[in-house]
């Protein structure tokens, strides 16, 4: 008998990465470069698809401007915002965005996972912060994946670990749905409709065969059953 599963992505699905991720972005690409980007141009080159990772969108901007700084300067940099001298940078600007009770509903009938581009330490961070009674498992991040999203590795990974598992991929990237394509998983996509350019990444799940579109997490539960 198959296990049904949840698998979630965390930033703009579990976390809002307005203040955090979000504006570690566009910090850095200022600091490297003067240039002031937008959400509006992050949303645009994330629905290309192939930037889930920031540091990818940042070092664009970076050698669009032929500034010489390598790849690694640039993601230290943003990871220093992010965290600050002792996680007290943008870190403690995050808020979860999963109303209360939702997710030990589903623990009842799913069993749920994380599928995250975050590094290790900085999903278990928020998750112990904002979600402590939920037992994610597994939990799968960027250090455990040879290729990023929009690459399946991760959830083929849970699927090596729970090879009866049936997935349900929630996320709110163009990666994520097309990570949850190539390995054969449903896909519920999220766009609230304030976010920008919100009808074009909502056209773009359907096309791509996402199974619903939602505004946010709290509207997955009646899609799930």
């Amino acid at each position: 008998m198959s296990v049904p599963m949840v698998i979630f992505d965390m930033d703009g699905v579990l976390i809002d990465p307005t203040r955090t991720f979000r504006l570690a972005l566009i910090e850095t690409v200022r600091h490297f470069t003067g240039i002031e980007i937008a959400s509006e141009d992050i949303a645009r080159i994330k629905n290309e698809g192939g930037y889930n990772d920031n540091s990818a969108i940042a070092m664009l901007y970076v050698r669009e401007a032929g500034v010489d700084a390598s790849s690694d300067e640039v993601r230290q940099y943003g990871r220093k915002l992010y965290w600050g001298e002792n996680a007290d940078g943008m870190i403690l600007n995050e808020r979860r965005l999963a109303e209360d009770g939702l997710l030990e509903r589903l623990s009842a009938t799913y069993r749920l996972g994380i599928f995250t581009g975050r590094a290790m330490p900085a999903a278990l961070h928020s998750l112990r912060r904002f979600y402590p009674g939920i037992a994610f498992d597994p939990i799968v991040t960027s250090e455990q994946c040879a290729n990023l999203k929009p690459a399946p590795d991760g959830l083929l990974n849970i699927l090596q670990r729970i090879p009866d598992a049936a997935l349900t991929m929630v996320g709110d990237n163009i990666d994520d749905c097309k990570a949850a394509n190539g390995a054969g998983a449903r896909f519920v996509g999220i766009v609230h409709p304030s976010a920008p350019r919100a009808a074009e990444t909502a056209r773009l799940f359907r096309e791509l065969g996402a199974a619903a579109v939602v505004d946010t997490v709290n509207d997955i539960e009646r899609r799930l059953q």
